[in-house]
């Protein structure tokens, strides 16, 4: 570092000074006692001059490391020169002395300039970088890398960069202010799932000859982001469970996996969708994906159940499998023996095959279970017929005598009832006939003419006491006898009697009487569109991820439509279109999936919530709809970097502030939110102490002092600083802080020469004294000037002369 230097000369008469000034240019590490210059000859001087003025270097409180060899009127080295020690990275650099000669007294300014060599490698002040990087982090995303230090200046100090063979990152060199800066830019995007760490090594090279290098190991962790969906291990999971199950009956195990660690990786299983209250009979642990029964089954009402379980992630991402559940038969259901006309008494000489009874056996159970068999007690005078499907006749078998009591057995695989009959009749007349009439029609209704359509006077009704036998069922036709048509009795309602079930028809029988005769009946009830599809929910709310990528698929819920065939659900549709599409996928049982799919990137800094309306539509005449609201919430994903309001930040502080003072703020923002949001601050510096001088709150981004400042040693710092978020994302800026001078330094007086004694008539203006006076402080010249004007008294034979050391001019 310059120091401020004057030399005062008292002079009063003599012969004159003789002033002079040389310079030369040697390689730092010069091996001691080699030659710096013949200074006897560049000066003009006799080596017996150098000996008779007794030569010697003047250097202050400077280090000796160059010497004079009177003997051979030459400069040599005399202590090893290592240019960094001595200078850092000021060029250029140069010892300042002087040669001091007496009788006359003399001096000579002297500047010897130390180049570089090559004799620095870069190096880095830590071993390892380490970064933790979001897998969702975009491509061109920069992350700022430690610089290496290099002693050496010049072509010799550090020229660049490489990196490792990496597809994932590139290099940019760039600069703030004078500072050279580096940064690794991603180029690849990164997928935790294929690679989690990544090792690449940067390497900084000088220019010298030879090439020098450092290096440095980057190691990158992948941060996990919730980018993959949930994925079943089966597409459909397939159980048969009793009728009779207990509640709490294990059914099945649904299994799904996502490739993501942690919280993304975690999934909850729910039913999304089902039959008419299956929420009720089943339930799904949202951790496990145990599927219980938790109600009662009934084979005879619901055989059958389809139901979907969707497997989610916390970002929203889904996959659905369904569970498909096979309801077995026990026999738990008794016959029921119904009676639908008998005769109390008959001729003793009715002909044998007479009909006496008619019956109506029904079992709920199925197959085996189901089956009834009908047996008299061994009485030989009767037999049972079957005329049709649980439809039973007890007939005549010979010719009767007396009164007769008779009891009949209906047994089912392990069940048994008794019907105990008495009776008497003559024949059976059995027919079929069909009609097909729309819901919903008006009591009164023509349904159809009963008695033409099986050939039957309207007297015959009347006579044989006509009715309509629907067994247990309700009655919805009734038998007009004086016209003998069938009308609709009370509201008949499709989606009521038969749900989803087509065709829907009403089965019942006409039974007469005297002799006789039944006839069945089937009425089929069409669908009318008096159904709009329907939303179970008012409205659909998803949490999804800004990081999720193209194609990630979100179950939605199904509409249910009561009506069927055309009537029924048909389509659906989706608005806006903006960032997601609408995928349909046909069911096994005829139902449709449905599916949004993510068709653009989601960016929560531009849109943190969606809304979407999703549309049922039937296909009837006149179409019917019905509408949900779908709300989405985009989740923040860490994408953006920070960013400092300021590149460079400029600030001044008085050298020996005290440790704690403020220097400045600096801050940084970052449009994430949370702790993908949040910024912490570093200071990089590794070229010089400025770490150890300056310290910043790491949460606040404020600047202060924390060790001591000189203006004499260092006038300027600058100190690099970081911003980086929770996800590994960066950005740099500089700090320039100016030092100001205080004057906290004392002149410091060293007489370089002197003569104590002089002759009464020496000449004017020979220099008796020669004195050097150093301060470190700035405005040192102006203030000597003032001092010589001080010592320069009127009266004194003695004069005060200043002359600069290093500006002699």
């Amino acid at each position: 570092m310059p120091r401020a230097g004057l030399l005062f000369f008292l002079s009063v008469v003599s012969l004159r000074s003789v002033c002079g000034q040389v310079s030369y240019s040697i390689p730092e590490e010069m091996a001691k006692g080699s030659l710096v210059g013949n200074i006897a000859q560049d000066l003009g001087l006799d080596v017996k001059r150098l000996k008779s003025g007794k030569a010697r270097i003047y250097t202050g409180e400077g280090t000796d490391h160059i010497e004079l060899n009177k003997e051979r009127g030459a400069l040599v080295i005399k202590e090893r020169i290592d240019r960094e020690a001595l200078c850092g990275q000021t060029t250029p650099c140069a010892l300042d002395f002087q040669i001091i000669l007496e009788n006359p007294m003399q001096f000579y300014s002297v500047t010897v300039e130390i180049t570089d060599i090559n004799d620095n490698s870069p190096t880095f002040k830590n071993s390892e970088m380490k970064f933790d990087i979001s897998e969702t982090v975009q491509i061109g995303s920069k992350f700022v890398l430690e610089k290496a230090v290099d002693d050496d200046v010049g072509v010799n100090g550090l020229q660049g960069y490489s990196l490792s063979s990496s597809d994932m990152f590139t290099l940019n060199p760039y600069r703030i202010g004078s500072s050279r800066n580096v940064e690794m830019v991603l180029r690849k995007p990164l997928d935790r799932e294929k690679q989690d760490h990544v090792s690449v090594v940067l390497t900084a090279l000088d220019g010298g000859n030879p090439q020098l290098s450092g290096t440095i190991q980057i190691a990158i962790t992948v941060l996990d982001a919730n980018d993959n969906a949930p994925v079943c291990s089966q597409a459909e999971f397939k159980t048969n469970v009793n009728e009779n199950s207990i509640k709490g009956a294990l059914l099945t195990t649904v299994s799904a996996s996502d490739a993501d660690e942690g919280p993304h990786g975690k999934i909850r299983y729910s039913i999304s969708n089902g039959p008419k209250g299956a929420s009720e009979l089943f339930n799904i642990d949202e951790d496990s994906g145990v599927f219980t029964l938790v109600g009662k089954l009934d084979y005879e009402k619901f055989r059958h159940y389809e139901i979907d379980v969707q497997a989610s992630d916390e970002g929203g991402n889904a996959d659905v499998c369904k569970v498909i559940i096979e309801v077995l038969d026990t026999n738990d259901n008794p016959p029921a023996i119904n009676i639908m006309s008998a005769l109390s008494s008959i001729s003793e000489d009715v002909k044998p095959g007479t009909v006496l009874t008619m019956m109506n056996v029904q079992d709920p159970d199925s197959n085996e279970n189901g089956k009834v068999h009908c047996v008299l007690d061994d009485h030989v005078h009767f037999k049972i017929s079957s005329t049709s499907n649980n439809f039973f006749s007890l007939v005549t078998d010979r010719i009767l005598h007396g009164l007769f009591y008779t009891t009949m057995a209906v047994t089912t695989m392990r069940r048994q009832v008794l019907a105990f009959i008495s009776f008497l009749c003559f024949c059976s007349v059995t027919g079929q006939v069909s009609y097909s009439i729309p819901e919903e029609m008006p009591k009164g209704s023509f349904v159809g003419d009963i008695a033409q359509d099986l050939g039957l006077d309207v007297k015959r009704l009347k006579s044989g006491k006509a009715r309509i036998y629907t067994g247990d069922s309700a009655e919805y036709i009734e038998l007009n006898k004086e016209r003998g048509v069938l009308l609709v009795k009370d509201r008949i309602d499709r989606e009521v009697i038969c749900a989803q079930t087509a065709p829907c028809a009403l089965h019942f029988q006409v039974i007469l009487e005297n002799p006789m005769e039944f006839y069945s009946i089937t009425v089929e009830v069409t669908d009318v569109n008096d159904n709009a599809p329907i939303f179970e929910r008012g409205e659909m709310k998803f949490r999804i991820s800004e990081s999720a990528v193209v194609g990630t698929v979100f179950v939605l819920e199904q509409a249910i439509d009561l009506d069927v065939g055309v009537n029924g659900l048909q389509s659906y549709l989706l608005k806006p279109t903006d960032n997601f599409v609408l995928k349909l996928q046909n069911q096994a049982d005829g139902s449709k999936m449905v599916e949004m799919v993510l068709q653009k990137p989601l960016d929560r800094e531009k849109q943190d919530h969606l809304s979407l309306v999703l549309t049922a539509i039937d296909g009837g005449e006149p179409q019917l709809s019905g509408a949900v609201q779908i709300s989405v919430n985009v989740l923040d994903s860490n994408d953006n970097a920070p960013v400092f309001t300021q590149k460079i930040y400029k600030s001044t502080l008085r050298e020996n502030s005290p440790p704690g003072t403020i220097v400045i703020t600096v801050s940084a923002t970052d449009l994430d939110e949370g702790s993908n949001g949040k910024i912490s601050y570093v200071i990089l510096n590794s070229v010089d102490d400025a770490s150890e001088i300056f310290d910043i709150n790491g949460e606040t981004g404020e600047v202060k002092l924390v060790g001591s400042t000189d203006f004499e040693k260092k006038r300027q710092y600058q100190i690099h600083v970081q911003a980086s978020d929770e996800g590994g994302l960066t950005d740099s800026s500089k700090v320039i802080v100016e030092i100001l001078d205080t004057n906290d330094n004392v002149p410091v007086i060293n007489v370089m020469s002197k003569s104590s004694l002089i002759a009464e008539d020496v000449q004017p203006g020979t220099v008796v004294t020669i004195v050097n006076i150093q301060d470190a402080d700035s405005g040192t010249m102006q203030r000597m000037q003032s001092e010589k004007s001080i010592l320069d008294e009127p009266d004194s034979p003695l004069e005060v002369r200043v002359f600069d050391i290093y500006n002699p001019n």
